[in-house]
């Protein structure tokens, strides 16, 4: 019984931190959290701008995770107790870039070592892991690395067209190569909607292609998304 109260009390009792360390903890996190904000800007793709309030986040949670560090220094019943009370907490936003998700973590990580006092695991993992974007980075757009105009296309055209597809010549004009993925009708039949991958010819623009799409006859609404690879 007494084992169970100790434990109680340790789970619940706030460790001692001395002020000017907690603090040079937290400003470290909120520096390093910039750097690892920035490196992903830098690093992202010309055609997928970074999202301010994504960078903010990547910040923000470099410096919560140095708070919670803190909060639950070697304590593994606070550890416990602080993982139950987060769980209640629901994420909607889904991450469709799996790069995003690795930076997440990194921020996760910058901000355990920042809180755990680690000075030299959080710069110099820091300085690597960018290093390591920077390099992947320029591998993907000067070399055999580089994306090709791979797209996919969401095609709502009315119900009347039948079997006629007017856009196939474009395709042909525009696209190293086709595929259809799905087709589903919408408006309550009165439209369909068709979704096919592409490949976009060398030089070929999405807005160029695009705006001569949208001069065929019947198309009710076009949308171009890149496909992550």
């Amino acid at each position: 019984m007494n084992n169970f109260l100790e434990l109680l009390q340790s789970a619940f009792s706030p460790p001692h931190i001395p002020l000017d360390n907690l603090l040079l903890r937290l400003v470290l996190a909120v520096a390093l959290g910039g750097v690892v904000g920035c490196v992903y800007r830098l690093t992202q793709r010309a055609d997928n701008p970074a999202a301010p309030s994504f960078v903010a986040t990547l910040v923000l949670l470099c410096v919560i995770i140095a708070m919670v560090t803190q909060v639950v220094g070697d304590n593994l019943g606070r550890a416990f107790t602080l993982v139950g009370a987060l769980s209640i907490v629901r994420f909607r936003t889904v991450v469709e870039d799996t790069r995003d998700t690795a930076f997440v973590i990194f921020a996760v990580v910058v901000g355990m070592a920042s809180g755990l006092g680690n000075f030299w695991v959080a710069s110099i993992g820091l300085g690597i892991v960018s290093a390591a974007a920077a390099l992947l980075f320029w591998l993907q757009r000067y070399t055999f690395m580089a994306q090709t105009g791979d797209w996919n296309l969401l095609l709502r055209v009315s119900a009347g067209f039948g079997s006629d597809t007017p856009w196939q010549s474009l395709f042909v004009k525009h696209c190293d190569q086709t595929q259809l993925q799905s087709t589903a009708t919408a408006r309550q039949g009165a439209a369909v909607e068709l979704i096919y991958k592409l490949r976009l010819k060398p030089g070929v623009t999405p807005l160029q292609f695009l705006n001569e799409m949208n001069r065929l006859e019947g198309i009710q609404n076009l949308e171009m998304k890149r496909t992550q690879q």
